[in-house]
């Protein structure tokens, strides 16, 4: 039996194994290797790499971090947990393997734009399609600049990086939802808002291409895409866990959540979705299993 078996090979369940190693404690990490982190094509906002690195690359060395210290990492997709008298059982594709402790670690999905997967991905690695205006709006100063999301979300992520540009247009994908005090801060900060629902998006080697239904086009250098996203969580809410009204999974101070010897960390957590904040709970949350289980 494992002392605690992590779901999720990202940075908060590598960061987790990595200190639960340095314990002393006997810990496997399951990923099914589709986390956001591996898209990322670099990260200027991580201390440590001021020219930047790629999220394959960040998790390649993290990985190698935590084998290191004795942590073992396999692939597969976990289908279930369930709850036994001294700990937990976790079914994968392939085998079960038995742990006095489970980390869940296994981030968002991204609602992504209606696009051709092939030309969504162009889009990311050219840096004309973002998702993290935290992450890097740095890198987009001064330029042309699209958010999608006609919502309000889309309306606050729209004024936030309106502070890096003086071009800000907000798209619709469907139908707008604003409300009208989304509209008027919206007019304040001088961002325009297109009505006409968007039909298709295409890239080129430069530009994002935006084509409405009205039969406009317009260019962008970059597109935010503020849809939203969906925490991974149904290993927690068929574990019993409490979801928020996000759905995100609901934890204490220590990143335990309301059963017993399960513990969540990163995305899937409400809070800053950040690297440095995913990071940060999982040392907490390594900490405190290992506490729990000196105990």
């Amino acid at each position: 039996m494992y002392d605690c078996v992590i779901i999720g090979g990202g940075p908060a369940g590598l960061t987790a194994a990595t200190y639960l190693a340095r314990f002393l404690r006997s810990t496997l990490v399951i990923d099914a290797g589709d986390g956001r982190a591996t898209r990322i094509p670099t990260t200027h906002n991580l201390l440590g790499f001021p020219d930047g690195i790629s999220g394959e690359n960040l998790l390649v060395r993290m990985h190698r971090h935590a084998a290191q210290y004795g942590a073992e990492l396999v692939t597969g997709i976990v289908d279930r947990i369930d709850r036994i008298g001294t700990g937990f059982v976790v079914h994968t594709n392939a085998k079960t393997f038995s742990a006095r402790t489970i980390l869940l670690a296994q981030g968002v999905t991204n609602h992504r734009p209606r696009m051709p997967q092939d030309t969504h991905d162009q889009g990311v690695a050219q840096g004309l399609i973002r998702y993290c205006p935290i992450c890097d709006a740095y890198e987009i100063r001064g330029k042309r600049v699209a958010v999608l999301g006609c919502s309000g979300h889309g309306a606050t992520e729209a004024i936030f990086v309106r502070h890096y540009s003086d071009t800000i247009t907000l798209l619709t994908q469907d139908a707008s939802e604003l409300s009208q005090t989304d509209e008027a801060n919206l007019t304040r900060n001088a961002i325009s808002v297109e009505r006409a629902p968007v039909s298709d998006l295409s890239v080129n080697q430069e530009d994002l291409l935006v084509h409405l239904g009205d039969g406009r086009s317009l260019q962008f250098d970059t597109l935010y895409v503020a849809l939203g996203t969906s925490a991974r969580a149904e290993l927690a809410r068929m574990a019993g866990a409490e979801l928020s009204t996000a759905g995100c999974i609901v934890v204490d101070e220590h990143q335990q959540t309301t059963v017993g010897g399960l513990f969540a960390a990163g995305d899937m957590v409400e809070g800053l979705d950040q690297i440095a904040v995913a990071a940060g709970q999982a040392a907490k949350a390594a900490t405190a299993i290992h506490n729990l289980l000196s105990g």
